[in-house]
């Protein structure tokens, strides 16, 4: 279960990075991958396949998975022969566009580009070079994607994605795989990383050729979330524990470019009291959401992550989810995270909105006036009364709904890197050896919550996972 706000840590003092004449190596290997979540791990395969050499990732956790793992792991894509199977006819640009849209045109627009023809490789790659089960979603789209573009591990599970990946990294010769082994320090040679200290109760010095941060970002950490993302600081955290910000402060102490400080992804629906996460596709089926007073209050098509200040904003920081038995039915096995919110009691259900809106605790008449107009405007094909067009379908008894509050899962914000992944430095140069994705880099969201598009977090955290490990692996035997 993520940790709540109040568990965050507040260490926020500068990592401390070693000068390689202070230390002896106790060990050495070829590529150090710090971090066990998807950019790590996709990052040691990509590098295991273009170096004979060792591999090495390190997991701080007794898990893997990171923010992947509680995510729905699907991964969007354009130009993949899944579409194209589909009868979608889309390339990397359509997708690029729908991203830069979302965040005004505020990220970097020459990544996203890289990144979304990139996309179509790393699907590719996944299924073909390391048999990762992915389906293509052609029932529903998220908001403001212009078509269908995600490949979704079973039961739209990040845990199942991560699992599949954890066994390719056991099943590959030169890869060895460690948790419980936190990162600590890196060890730098002048502007170049050399090594790392890691260790959980014993620490040891660690060389290395090329050092992939796979961190993730700091939305654990509640001093660089004050500071950076102040708007959201005070919801519920329903990020990985590991989400301390060490590769983006190990950066910063290299001199490495930082960016979008401030962008982060919330989500509007994680159900109050349970804890579990009500999968936005209740919204994008045609759902809506009530205050107290059960009034709508924003329009929920603009994303969960730009609705969840709104839900935040209302009283007591929660919301009212309204759907009835025919979206039910339809997630029902299709989502695992639906499946394991109606297991924990997650939504209650009632004849008609009057009784829901009585069990939920808020108001019944002025629910019922919301469902009513919602209805008309859907019938008329209309913007209802929050401006809300797409995703939408007329609800009609027997009725469901859950209490929900807005969260914050991870923040977007980090080290800037190029075309490869390689951290570049505040002059425009690049550290020496030392790559970076996923939450430790920079992301494609732009600023704040508003710019994130659903599936921003994976093009970022596998596509430079992948560049990351591709040029590190590629580059040693070069070299």
């Amino acid at each position: 279960m993520p940790a709540e706000l109040g568990n965050r840590t507040i260490d926020d003092s500068t990592p401390e990075v070693l000068d390689v004449a202070d230390v002896t190596f106790d060990v050495e290997t070829d590529v150090l991958v710090a971090g066990g979540g998807g950019t790590g791990l996709v990052a040691a395969l990509a590098a295991a396949e273009r170096t004979g050499g060792t591999v090495t990732v390190l997991e701080k956790s007794h898990r893997l998975g990171g923010n992947t793992s509680l995510s729905t792991g699907m991964i969007p894509a354009a130009g993949t022969r899944f579409q194209r199977d589909a009868g979608i006819d889309e390339t990397p640009a359509d997708m690029a566009r729908d991203i830069l849209e979302k965040n005004d045109y505020e990220a970097d627009e020459e990544m996203v580009r890289h990144l979304c023809t990139e996309s179509t490789n790393l699907i590719h790659w996944l299924v073909d070079d390391w048999d990762i089960t992915l389906q293509f979603v052609d029932d529903f789209t998220y908001p403001q994607h212009s078509t269908y573009r995600m490949h979704a591990p079973p039961g739209r599970n990040g845990e199942n994605l991560v699992a599949e990946l954890a066994d390719r990294i056991e099943a590959t010769d030169n890869v060895e795989l460690l948790k419980h082994t936190p990162v600590r320090k890196l060890v730098a040679d002048g502007d170049a990383v050399v090594g790392a200290v890691a260790g959980e109760t014993h620490e040891e010095v660690i060389g290395a050729r090329k050092v992939i941060l796979a961190t993730d970002g700091f939305a654990g950490n509640r001093r660089m979330v004050d500071r950076n993302c102040g708007q959201i600081a005070d919801a519920l955290y329903f990020g990985s524990d590991g989400n301390t910000g060490d590769g983006i402060r190990w950066g910063a102490a290299l001199d490495a470019e930082l960016a979008c400080m401030d962008s982060y992804q919330g989500h509007a629906t994680v159900v109050q009291g349970t804890g579990a996460l009500s999968t936005y596709a209740v919204i994008m089926n045609g759902g809506f959401l009530v205050n107290e007073d059960g009034d709508r209050f924003g329009n929920e098509a603009k994303g969960y992550s730009a609705l969840a200040i709104d839900v935040v904003e209302q009283p007591d920081n929660v919301a009212y989810e309204i759907f009835d038995e025919r979206i039910f039915e339809k997630l029902e096995g299709e989502f695992d995270d639906f499946d394991e919110a109606v297991e924990l009691g997650s939504y209650v259900s009632a004849p008609d909105v009057e009784s829901l809106a009585e069990r939920l605790g808020c108001d019944p008449d002025s629910t019922a006036e919301a469902l009513e107009t919602y209805n008309e405007a859907v019938r008329n094909d209309e913007p209802d009364s929050v401006g809300r067009v797409d995703g939408r379908s007329v609800l009609e008894p027997p009725f469901y709904g859950a209490t929900v509050t807005g969260s914050l899962f991870h923040t977007q914000g980090g080290l800037v890197v190029d075309e490869h992944a390689r951290v570049q430095t505040t002059d425009g140069g690049v550290v020496g050896n030392l790559y970076a994705g996923g939450g430790t880099a920079v992301g494609i969201s732009g600023h704040g919550p508003g710019g994130y598009l659903s599936g921003n977090g994976l093009t970022t955290a596998l596509g430079l996972g992948r560049l990351a490990g591709m040029h590190a692996g590629a580059t040693i035997d070069a070299e």
